[in-house]
């Protein structure tokens, strides 16, 4: 429920708000594309049955979704997207992380391992403290 329809929309949005006022412009993709992939995520996780199969030592959960490519690329598009046109060097770092984390997971998935998923995150929180923990960069004299 959070992290399919939600964070569509408040990671473009989030990154558009953090980012700086000559990165803004290249952030009106990603915003447009989080309320589209938004909508049809909510109403299908409104409207049709979550599955839940046990699938060797891992749980495999599903809604059902029309036009999944498509859906699917607006997805990476607005949250991944969001990081990789930021401008921001920390940040597209941060993008790059989880991007190789979606692609290793989907492989390793198929093989049926667990938890592939949470190391990616992992990492990913730590580029993240490390952004939120630099030094601000200091103003011009004038």
């Amino acid at each position: 429920m959070i992290a399919l329809p939600l964070l569509a929309l408040w990671v473009p949005a989030g990154f558009l708000l953090a980012a700086a006022p000559e990165a803004r412009r290249r952030l009106w993709g990603p915003l447009a594309a989080g309320p589209a992939t938004a909508a049809v995520l909510t109403y299908c996780l409104a409207t049709r049955p979550v599955t839940a199969e046990i699938r060797g030592h891992t749980i495999g959960y599903g809604v059902n979704v029309p036009w999944m490519p498509l859906v699917l690329t607006g997805y990476l598009f607005a949250t991944l997207g969001s990081l990789l046109l930021g401008g921001d060097r920390r940040l597209r770092t941060f993008g790059l992380v989880p991007a190789a984390g979606a692609l290793a997971c989907s492989a390793l998935w198929r093989l049926e391992f667990a938890s592939t998923w949470c190391a990616f995150a992992a990492v990913a929180s730590l580029l993240v403290l490390g952004w939120v923990g630099r030094p601000p960069t200091a103003s011009p004299v004038t």
